[in-house]
């Protein structure tokens, strides 16, 4: 397997102290299925074009410029060199300007998580950070220029290195009170709650990430390996939603039916490289996966 490219390159700076760092995408959805987009009567690929939305013509890429619009089908026009010096200045340095407690930002704030890994001259000042922080319990806020913006990030000890995860701007995160000023007041009383609360209860477990099935995912795999095979599948049966006046009923049922499951026993944990497996069995469906030509994933 080859090794991981580094998203960005710079410096770590805690006072006085710096060390090299590279910052490595923690999470990627570059394992899903993806697909081309054909024409369904040649079988062909398609190709994007820009297309003047008034003369219908084609804008090759030298022609097409930024627009900002300031009425109705009127636009500011922006240069890319008027863009690009809109950027700002970036000395490369991931600059520490406070120590916080762990859990003091809201999650909603966070964006991306990127490992932050040390260069090999700058082991020890990065291995200092890493366990101060381990041993007062507190995570660092950083600033530096990432991808053509000004980023605020919090950089957290994690196992033998750091995490370092960029935050949303305030104007980004939605307000809270906004989602929820249509949710009427009510308060749930009697067997109902008392129900939840059992309900609750008997679920209480561990959050292992090899048991989150992305079932999406799945049955696109299974779609695939079906038509590969010249077979349809079933349709998923309709999820039926509790109405509040059947809702103590689904309660009771539940309960009844948590009682029954702890009876049971408790199945294995699911496999965590489930996507390199998915992959395989598509591709062994193949009437082409012998001569090893053909190939699912698109580009």
């Amino acid at each position: 397997m080859p090794a991981p490219r580094a998203q960005w390159k710079g410096f770590l700076k805690f006072g006085e102290v710096a060390c090299g760092v590279a910052l490595y995408t923690a999470a990627s959805a570059a394992e899903r299925i993806s697909f081309n987009t054909l024409n369904r009567q040649t079988g062909n690929r398609v190709r994007r074009e820009f297309i003047d939305s008034e003369t219908g013509d084609v804008v090759e890429r030298e022609d097409q410029v930024k627009g900002y619009e300031v009425d109705n089908g009127q636009y500011i026009v922006l240069e890319p060199e008027e863009v690009a010096a809109a950027v700002p200045e970036s000395d490369k340095t991931l600059k520490i300007t406070a120590f916080i407690p762990c859990n003091e930002i809201d999650d909603v704030y966070f964006d991306k998580p990127y490992y932050l890994a040390p260069d090999k001259m700058s082991a020890d000042a990065f291995v200092l950070l890493r366990d101060g922080m381990k041993k007062a319990k507190v995570a660092a806020i950083a600033q530096t220029v990432l991808f053509r913006r000004m980023r605020t990030v919090l950089v957290r000890a994690h196992g033998k290195g750091l995490i370092a995860t960029t935050l949303n701007f305030d104007y980004e995160v939605r307000s809270a009170r906004e989602a929820f000023e249509d949710m009427p007041e009510m308060e749930i009383k009697g067997e109902m709650l008392e129900l939840a609360q059992h309900i609750i209860g008997t679920k209480k477990g561990t959050f292992h990430v090899s048991e989150a099935d992305d079932r999406y995912e799945d049955a696109l795999a299974e779609l695939v390996k079906a038509k590969m095979e010249g077979r349809t599948l079933p349709k998923p049966k309709a999820v039926k939603v509790s109405q509040p006046s059947d809702l103590l009923q689904a309660l009771r049922e539940s309960a009844g039916a948590m009682a029954a499951a702890d009876k049971k026993p408790k199945r294995t944990a699911a496999n965590a490289n489930v996507g390199a497996k998915r992959e395989k069995a598509i591709r062994a469906a193949s009437p082409k996966a012998k001569s090893g030509t053909h190939q699912l994933r698109a580009s």
